[in-house]
């Protein structure tokens, strides 16, 4: 018999940590190769994580709710000999990894919102202004970012960067750079360079709680001495770089939030991360965002038709032919005629995005997740129906990984399909504009027919848009609802 590490994976380049929010498998059950036997959640998406080799699970060192570094051994598994060589072998942690790490207070709970620093630091003080979620899963898509800071590009200068001796990059050298995507933000926004930071996490990584003791001592001030930069914009026809402003709301997300008496006879619940995560970006998104909202009537009746003939060849594909496909495709398509709706926000600039890839939200049983089809203008019907159909299973089953939820452009929420007739979605920050589908359905519209006007039945539905104002005027997002409107009722079938 042996013994082999189970380990917290590292779940995408960016990812240092991860929190451990189920076990599915506990202490002496008998669990199979590839089998899930826990749950992880990091700050871009949920996942179950497989058993490296079959056997006996011996033993649990890190409990549900724990956040611990990658590379960390989460528990142990006793297996026959034989069975060690065959499983893969995992990664070595790094020195003093076994336990879990004293990192910042679970991340889980971290606001993403920003807020000033009190007057007074006899009360705990509030999450400072920076910690703005920019990912969704969740929520979010942290693969936008708004202007990159000297901080941050300091960063990403050492990416490849040698180690400190010269060498090869050690991995605590990595993981104290690495930090944790809160810390950077953090850093980002108040224009620290975390290397300066004394840290006190592992490796010296520098934790939140050392950020908010360094902004309390007033050194940030002397920190944030160096010369600004502008921010870095990718290539694309965007408006000269102005350096980033930063922003700092009057208060974070949760702190006038009041405590509500619990009555005898109810049900307290705590939030699970992925409700925290969702509920402080939606609250910062309004506070950021100047929301308007437009609404379009569609006659999808040429589409039903289209779908009717096509359902079934494309059942026979394995895809399901939906509405929302079709809704997708001409979205993806329009988006590239009208470049301020596909668009980002970036201080007192806007990041005008080459490439379009469509965020499609999706509502799961203990939250909202958005997962990311990418360059979905370069995609067939058949082809975008395919990616919605996979993405949405494996984001039910928990199968995505990071990179599947970051990147997003603009995004489609379909309300509809709970039966709500019209919707007004919050915009997924950094992005300007958000689709809402209501529910398609036939209904009686007035129609034309030889020049006279008649009653009929038509398949119609509404679609709503929510945009903000301080990038997209009410004539641009028309302008381009009206565009998404004649492709909708004049669909090719040729396309289909």
């Amino acid at each position: 018999m042996a013994r082999i590490d189970v380990i917290m994976p590292q779940m995408g380049e960016s990812i240092v940590e991860g929190t451990l929010s189920r076990w599915m498998k506990r202490v002496g059950d008998a669990v199979k190769r590839d089998e899930p036997i826990f749950e992880i959640s990091t700050d871009k998406v949920d996942a179950e994580i497989p058993a490296p080799a079959a056997g006996i699970l011996a033993e649990v060192m890190v409990q549900e709710g724990e956040t611990v570094a990658v590379q960390t051994v989460v528990a142990r598994i006793e297996t026959e000999a034989g069975a060690v060589a065959a499983a893969p072998t995992a990664a070595a942690p790094a020195p003093a990894v076994a336990a879990p790490v004293p990192a910042a207070p679970a991340p889980a709970a971290a606001p993403t919102a920003a807020t000033p620093m009190p007057a007074a630091p006899a009360a705990p003080p509030p999450t400072p202004a920076a910690l703005v979620k920019s990912g969704y899963g969740g929520v979010a898509n942290p693969a936008a970012p708004a202007a990159v800071t000297p901080a941050l590009a300091s960063a990403a200068a050492v990416r490849e960067a040698p180690g400190a001796n010269g060498g090869a990059e050690t991995a605590e050298e990595r993981l104290r750079r690495k930090s944790t995507p809160v810390v950077r933000k953090m850093a980002a926004e108040h224009n620290l360079d975390i290397g300066s930071i004394p840290g006190s996490g592992l490796a010296g990584r520098v934790t939140k709680n050392d950020v908010l003791s360094y902004l309390e001592s007033g050194t940030p001030a002397a920190a944030a001495l160096a010369p600004p930069a502008a921010p870095v914009v990718a290539p694309a026809p965007a408006p000269a770089p102005v350096p980033e402003r930063v922003v700092q709301p009057a208060a974070a997300p949760s702190a006038g939030a009041p405590k509500v008496e619990v009555w005898p006879g109810d049900r307290l619940e705590p939030w699970s991360r992925i409700r925290k995560l969702t509920a402080d970006h939606m609250i910062m998104s309004r506070r950021v965002s100047a929301h308007v909202n437009s609404f379009f009537e569609i006659d999808f009746t040429r589409i039903a038709g289209i779908r009717a003939r096509k359902k079934q060849e494309y059942a026979d594909r394995g895809v399901s032919l939906t509405y929302l496909a079709f809704i997708t495709k001409v979205i993806a398509d329009t988006l590239r005629k009208h470049p301020v709706v596909n668009a980002a926000v970036s201080g007192d600039a806007t990041i005008y995005r080459r490439d379009v890839n469509i965020g499609i939200a999706v509502a799961l049983d203990w939250g909202l997740i958005v997962p990311v089809i990418q360059h979905a203008d370069e995609l067939s019907l058949l082809g975008i129906a395919r990616a919605i159909n996979d993405l949405g299973e494996r984001a039910r089953s928990k199968k995505l990984s990071p990179d599947e939820v970051q990147r997003g452009t603009f995004t489609i929420t379909n309300p509809g399909g709970f039966g709500s007739y019209v919707g007004t979605p919050i915009i997924n920050q950094p992005q300007v504009a958000i689709l809402g589908v209501g529910a398609i359905e036939k209904r009686p519209a007035v129609i034309t027919v030889d020049g006279s006007d008649t009653l009929a039945i038509r398949t119609m539905g509404m679609l709503s848009m929510a945009y903000d104002h301080r990038v997209v005027d009410g004539a641009d997002a028309d302008r381009f609802l009206k565009d998404v409107k004649s492709t909708l009722q004049s669909f090719p079938e040729s396309s289909a």
